[in-house]
């Protein structure tokens, strides 16, 4: 067993799970910075893909993000060292902090506390927005991306279709189209002549 990887994605769940204030949504770009900047397990494109996949799935997405990666990264050690790096430290300071939270929830301080973090939760999900933005425009170009865009938004909002059924749809249509691209190439690729 690798100790340094397995402290790694230790230190990455852990980091990503303690200021990930807000939950699972603020979680994410600590998340991405951690497996695609920080320790490169994983590129922009394949952390979107999980991305996409783990919101189709029920649960905590931070949960299936540390699940994915640590057993991408270290094999069912690694995924069971994420998971509990995810959870037990927050487990534990909810079980300690609750009461003194409750107690002092009145307090300007601790208003001021969850004032003043909601902007910079407000700018970590821009930032990662905007590198998914880099991202499809590069494989789709302006046009593929502005376009899916709106239908996407149009169908989520005026259809009232949940995003899980459209992501999935989108899925299942990226794997057949990636398909038939893999067998046009093979039936294009020269044939190797069989010398006798």
């Amino acid at each position: 067993m690798d100790f340094k990887l397995q402290s790694q994605i230790f230190m990455a769940f852990f980091r990503s799970g303690m200021l990930g204030y807000g939950g699972g949504p603020a979680s994410i770009p600590l998340v991405q910075k951690e497996a695609v900047e920080t320790y490169e397990w994983m590129s922009d494109e394949e952390f979107g893909d999980i991305l996409a996949l783990g919101n189709t799935l029920p649960g905590p997405i931070i949960t299936k993000l540390a699940g994915y990666i640590g057993y991408h990264v270290g094999g069912v050690v690694g995924m069971l060292n994420a998971l509990f790096a995810t959870i037990f430290p927050t487990v534990f300071l909810m079980i300690v902090l609750i009461g003194f939270l409750t107690s002092f929830s009145d307090s300007p301080i601790v208003q001021g506390m969850t004032h003043a973090v909601a902007p910079v939760v407000g700018v970590m999900m821009l930032v990662l927005t905007y590198n998914f933005f880099k991202t499809s425009r590069d494989q789709l170009g302006w046009v593929g991306m502005i376009a899916l865009g709106v239908v996407s938004i149009l169908i989520i909002e005026l259809l009232n279709v949940h995003p899980a059924i459209l992501i999935a749809i989108l899925l299942i249509a990226g794997f057949s189209s990636v398909r038939k691209k893999k067998q046009k190439d093979e039936e294009n690729r020269p044939k190797k002549k069989v010398l006798s």
